[in-house]
C-alpha cells in the first residue's frame, strides 16, 4: 500500500496544480481543435515547438543526432522544461535530420577517454532515459529515419512508437560493436516485446525493418513519412484526452519497477560501463569500428 501512495502523491500534487492554472476549455484536447504553434525555437541540439497543450521536441544534431553528453543533457532539460509548464500534457519526439532518428551513442564518447568523462556521459545518458521514461507527459515517438542502438532506446520510452515507412531500420545492435547493452536497455526491450525476442535481439543485434518492427510489436504503427507528424498527432489526442492524473498515475504503476531497479544501482551501473568501456578488448573494437567509418 505505501509504494502506491508513493507514486499517488506525486500525481496528486501535479493534478492540483493543473487545475489551479489551466482553464476547464484547455485541460483536454478535442478531437476536431486545430493544432496552433505558438512559439518555435529553433536554437540549440534540439528544436522545440510548443503548441496547445502539447510540443514537438526535434532533435537537432546534424549529421545523425548521435546522443553525446551535450544532447543528452539539452533531451533532458527539455522535458524537464516541459513538465514545468503545466499547460504542457503531451510531447512528441522527432528528428530534424533527415533520414536519421537516432544513430544511438556518440562512440568518441566512449573512445580514449578518461573514466571522469566516461562517467559523466553514462550518467547523463541515464538521467535521459529515467526522464523520458518516467515522464508525466504523454509521448509519442515519430521515427521518422534510422533508430539503431540509444535510438531505438528512446523510442521504446515513449508511450506509442510510430516509424516511417521506408528502407529505415531499428534495434539495440550494440553486440557488433563488442558493447553490451546494460540491464535497462535490455528490461525496456523485455517489456516491449517479450523474452525470446529480446534475447535474438540483443543476442544477434538485430536491426528491424518497419514491417518486421510492427509484428513484433517494438513499433505500433507505420507511416508514409510525409505524414508521420500528422499521425503523431492524432495519436497524442487519444493519450493526452484520458484524464491527466489517471494516465500518469497508471504510468507510474507500469513503469516504476524498471525505473527502479536502475535508480538503485546507478553508481555501481556507471562503474560497470566505465570498467568495460575501458579494456583493452571494447577500445580496440571501438577504435575499428571508427577506422571503418572514416573510410565510408
Amino acid at each position: 500500500m505505501s509504494r502506491i501512495l508513493r507514486f499517488l502523491r506525486p500525481c496528486v500534487q501535479h493534478a492540483k496544480s493543473c487545475t489551479a492554472t489551466i482553464p476547464a476549455t484547455q485541460r483536454v484536447l478535442p478531437a476536431t481543435q486545430a493544432f496552433s504553434r505558438l512559439f518555435s525555437d529553433g536554437a540549440g541540439l534540439v528544436k522545440v515547438d510548443k503548441e496547445e497543450g502539447y510540443a514537438v521536441m526535434h532533435l537537432n544534431s546534424p549529421p545523425v543526432n548521435s546522443l553525446n553528453t551535450p544532447m543528452l543533457q539539452a533531451i533532458t532539460e527539455t522535458i524537464q522544461d516541459l513538465e514545468d509548464d503545466n499547460r504542457m500534457q503531451g510531447l512528441i519526439l522527432t528528428s530534424a535530420c533527415p533520414k536519421i532518428f537516432s544513430a544511438g551513442l556518440d562512440i568518441t564518447e566512449m573512445y580514449q577517454k578518461s573514466s571522469e568523462s566516461t562517467d559523466r556521459f553514462w550518467r547523463s545518458l541515464q538521467d535521459m532515459w529515467l526522464t523520458l521514461y518516467g515522464t508525466r507527459l504523454a509521448t509519442v515517438a515519430a521515427v521518422n529515419g534510422h533508430s539503431p542502438a540509444g535510438g531505438c532506446l528512446m523510442a521504446t520510452s515513449c508511450d506509442y512508437r510510430i516509424m516511417a515507412d521506408g528502407a529505415y531500420t531499428i534495434g539495440l545492435n550494440e553486440v557488433h560493436l563488442g558493447i553490451v547493452a546494460p540491464f535497462w536497455f535490455k528490461d525496456i526491450m523485455l517489456s516491449t516485446v517479450g523474452q525470446r525476442e529480446t534475447e535474438r535481439a540483443l543476442g544477434l543485434g538485430l536491426l528491424y525493418k518497419p514491417q518486421e518492427a510492427l509484428d513484433i510489436g517494438l513499433i505500433d504503427e507505420i507511416s508514409p513519412e510525409d505524414e508521420i507528424l500528422d499521425r503523431a498527432k492524432e495519436q497524442l489526442l487519444k493519450w493526452t484526452k484520458i484524464p491527466g492524473f489517471a494516465r500518469m498515475t497508471t504510468k507510474r504503476l507500469i513503469r516504476d519497477a524498471n525505473m527502479q531497479k536502475l535508480s538503485e544501482v546507478r553508481e555501481d551501473d556507471i562503474n560497470m560501463f566505465t570498467n568495460f568501456i575501458q579494456m583493452d578488448a571494447t577500445q580496440k573494437h571501438l577504435g575499428r569500428y571508427l577506422a571503418s567509418l572514416k573510410k565510408k
